[in-house]
């Protein structure tokens, strides 16, 4: 038992440690993330497309389509506005570890292993605003599949921010039912080259 209580301190020490800093991670984009809509029009989204793909009337469901249009431009200006706002952090604030385990303030213990979260969610607004001007002129069916992905990635770089990428992608899974390496491969080519170069991952082509 004496051999075991310097670890199970050390063990105490490291859990606190941690819990601190994802507290002060999740206090800040809290505070950022406050001041807009973004869960309320994902989930609005989410829900407006299940809904507009089990229509079987092709009028009520274009008038599906049609209703979710403001929530797209509402859901992309707002996001675009917290990612300006974000931009102005503190650069030591805004880094995040690539680990594949949460250790406390590894960003600032390993700086080479992090990204900059700021350049990432720039680029998660640039890619949601793409989805939503729909410049190649999907279909409304194909719109909602790319826009989904888009914003799948940008909730999964929230959780990374908070936690970790492994927790992030199990978070993924269980609320979308859908992994972490699918999300990527759904979203814009121009979205997973950007993401993959600022967070330091290797895509297929």
């Amino acid at each position: 038992m004496e051999l075991l209580f310097p670890f199970i301190v050390m063990a105490v020490g490291v859990f606190f440690l941690k819990s601190r800093d994802e507290r002060g991670r999740i206090a800040l984009l809290g505070q950022h993330l406050s001041q807009y809509q973004i869960e309320k029009l994902m989930e609005t989204l989410t829900e407006g497309y299940l809904r507009a793909l089990g229509e079987t009337d092709p009028d009520r469901r274009a008038q599906v389509w049609n209703l979710l249009a403001a929530s797209e431009e509402k859901l992309a200006d707002q996001f675009n506005r917290f990612a300006a706002g974000f931009a102005k952090v503190d650069a030591l604030q805004a880094r995040v570890s690539t680990l594949p385990i949460a250790l406390p303030y590894a960003d600032k213990l390993f700086p080479a292993a992090t990204f900059d979260a700021r350049k990432v969610f720039a680029i998660h607004a640039q890619g949601i605003l793409q989805a939503v001007q729909n410049s190649q002129n999907r279909s409304p069916r194909d719109k909602a599949y790319t826009l989904s992905a888009e914003l799948f990635l940008m909730q999964h770089t929230c959780h990374w921010f908070c936690k970790s990428r492994t927790v992030a992608s199990a978070r993924l899974q269980v609320r979308h039912k859908t992994s972490y390496a699918q999300v990527l491969a759904s979203v814009a080519p121009e979205t997973r080259s950007a993401y993959a170069a600022a967070v330091g991952i290797r895509t297929a082509p």
